[in-house]
């Protein structure tokens, strides 16, 4: 086991994410003592294991405790993985339009295709991750619609879309940008969907045009069925 949980903490620092499939980590979602002792290591290093059911992929990140030791005494930019307020401002949009959806149909048990009007047994489905539920969003759409307020579509184009690509928030193919690794793992969604659909952010995407689902379908439901499809994941 010692082998396995060494290699599997190499693999996660080295790589900063790896799928729910995967051999190893799945090992960490269902067997306890592997997954106790594989947050003891990463603790020992100041780490902790950051793990979403919802999520397609699991990561590690810096434990609240050493924010102050990493982060204290320097600029704004290293707290935020030298992200730009512009550039941050560009990611929590892009989760909005992505993850917020997503999370409705996965608490619907739906996929993209299927609006489960016709399945009786919907909710006792597992839930579904990857592309079966998580869109895309039209980078041309996208630069309409809020290129203007987030630094101007050449600076969005060129530049920021490239670096949230290149941290793994997001994937662009074919002019559409997808869900990249840690979009769904890094930013907390019990943080951030209330603020956003009762926040500021639910009026800048009302006047883009964009919609948000609603307050009562994705928060209080998500509360009530994290512990609930956590224990699902890891059986």
């Amino acid at each position: 086991m010692e082998h396995d949980i060494t290699a599997l903490t190499a693999r996660l620092l080295a790589h900063r994410w790896l799928p729910r499939n995967d051999a190893q980590v799945r090992r960490a979602l269902v067997d306890e003592a592997f997954r106790a002792e594989l947050e003891s290591k990463l603790a020992g290093v100041g780490l902790e294991l950051l793990d979403n059911p919802f999520a397609e992929h699991i990561a590690v990140g810096l434990k609240i405790d050493v924010h102050e030791a990493v982060f204290g005494g320097r600029d704004y930019q290293a707290s935020t993985m030298g992200l730009t307020r512009d550039e941050v401002a560009l990611l929590i949009v892009l989760w909005a339009l992505i993850i917020l959806p997503k999370r409705e149909r996965q608490l619907g048990r739906r996929t993209r295709e299927d609006d489960g009007q016709n399945d009786m047994f919907g909710q006792e489905k597992p839930i579904v991750h990857g592309n079966e539920v998580s869109g895309a969003v039209s980078e041309a759409s996208l630069l309409a619609d809020f290129g203007t307020q987030l630094g101007g579509k050449t600076k969005i184009r060129n530049f920021a879309l490239g670096k949230l690509a290149r941290l793994g928030f997001i994937e662009r193919r074919g002019g559409y940008l997808l869900e990249g690794p840690l979009l769904d793992v890094l930013l907390d969604y019990r943080v951030l969907a209330d603020r956003i659909i009762n926040g500021t952010l639910a009026d800048v995407l009302a006047a883009a045009g964009r919609s948000v689902p609603s307050q009562t379908e994705l928060d209080e439901d998500v509360m009530d069925e994290f512990d609930e499809d956590e224990i699902e994941s890891r059986r």
